[in-house]
């Protein structure tokens, strides 16, 4: 039986967020070019919004791209944007007329201008659909953006529009580049690897935490149903005991 059918569809997560990777090794593992990894990459995405599709997620975060890995090789940094902005047109029509939304995080003004273009104009085109929203973390990083809404709201408490003393986490969340969605309820990372890598550090304070050995590539529908299944089988207390949590269902 598929993950699918097994599925709880009345727990969902709402926000299901994605550290790709793997595509590198699993260029290696069949021993062809890092390329290689990052162009099948492409269709392990589509399975991940296909699948958050097929069973009801609102929003899905790819990190697609790195503050940092603006530090790899010219070559391999290049050969990535010409790969997002064929993955854009590509994709376009079936997002479009599967009422996909498209949005974005990050710095993306650091883009080349064709893969910048690119961006801006699928994510006009899908302004209006109302169905799952892809939210495509580019140039991204969790310092980063923590950074840049401090600047934010230190300028607003300057120009006395927020009062230090009024400050809450509510003031800080509203600020991050995520304010339009909800914490993640579940981030997985693909190819076994365990930590964060400076993404969402501030909405994963109580996300549940999937470290699949799954290579980015090889990641299906099936992959993702599988992970929502172990997902619904935990105990969320959010600093509660679990009978606590189980007086309160």
């Amino acid at each position: 039986m598929s993950f699918k059918n097994r599925l709880d569809r009345t727990n969902i997560p709402k926000h299901v967020a994605i550290i790709m990777d793997g595509n590198g090794r699993w260029a290696e593992k069949h021993k062809r070019e890092r390329t290689f990894g990052h162009q099948n990459g492409i269709k392990a995405v589509r399975q991940a919004i296909e699948g958050a599709a097929e069973i009801g997620i609102e929003f899905l975060t790819l990190y697609a791209f790195s503050t940092e890995n603006w530090n790899r090789p010219k070559e391999e940094v290049d050969m990535l944007m010409d790969l997002m902005v064929q993955a854009i047109e590509s994709e376009s029509k079936e997002i479009l007329q599967n009422n996909v939304r498209i949005k974005t995080i990050g710095d993306i003004d650091r883009l080349m201008p064709e893969t910048l273009v690119s961006l801006q104009d699928i994510i006009k085109k899908s302004s209006k659909n109302t169905g799952l929203t892809v939210v495509i973390a580019l140039s991204y990083s969790s310092r980063w953006e923590i950074v840049e809404m401090v600047k934010v709201v230190a300028e607003k408490v300057k120009n006395n529009e927020i009062l230090a003393k009024n400050i809450t986490e509510k003031t800080i969340s509203e600020h991050l580049s995520t304010h339009f969605m909800p914490d993640p309820e579940l981030i997985i990372r693909t190819s076994a690897e365990k930590r964060l890598s400076n993404f969402l550090m501030w909405q994963a304070s109580y996300s549940e935490f999937a470290f699949i050995e799954t290579l980015w590539p090889d990641f299906t529908k099936e992959t993702l149903f599988e992970t929502i299944s172990d997902f619904q089988q935990r105990e969320r207390r959010f600093g509660k005991t679990g009978k606590q949590v189980k007086d309160e269902q």
